[in-house]
């Protein structure tokens, strides 16, 4: 990443934490119910992309499918806590590490297992009118 587009990725972040949102937009039946959205706009320059802005926080118990998105999703974990995927060993996203999915690439399938809750901030830059999630069956 450029460190100008790292800035303001930075920037962007803090003042979202900071309380400068307003939630928008409606979730579609596949979306975790655990993702705030908080911002969308056309990515410039680059005719049918759009770029979301949202924050989730996962409790105990609580999970993600595994998925893909039409696009790619940078994260940030604003709190760390210990996930699983099934038939693996728990792991902990840790507080400060960011994420990077590319564009159909399969992940998460995972459930919270520690009683801290996972709080993660997330930029997806994705093709406009597709499906945020696309469902993966486990194999």
């Amino acid at each position: 990443m450029r460190p100008s587009l790292v800035s303001s990725f930075i920037c962007s972040s803090a003042w979202l934490l900071l309380g400068g949102w307003q939630p928008v937009a409606a979730q579609t039946v596949t979306d975790s119910p655990q993702r705030v959205e908080h911002r969308r706009t056309d990515l410039t320059g680059a005719p049918g992309m759009e770029v979301i802005a949202s924050t989730a926080e996962y409790k105990k118990g609580d999970s993600v499918i595994l998925h893909t998105h039409h696009g790619v999703e940078a994260a940030y974990v604003v709190q760390g806590a210990t996930i699983q995927v099934p038939g693996k060993d728990p792991v902990t996203m840790v507080t400060g590490t960011s994420v990077l999915n590319l564009r159909d690439a399969p992940h998460a399938g995972w459930v919270v297992v520690s009683d801290t809750p996972l709080k993660l901030f997330t930029v997806h830059i994705v093709d406009k009118g597709k499906p945020l999630y696309d469902p993966v069956p486990f194999k």
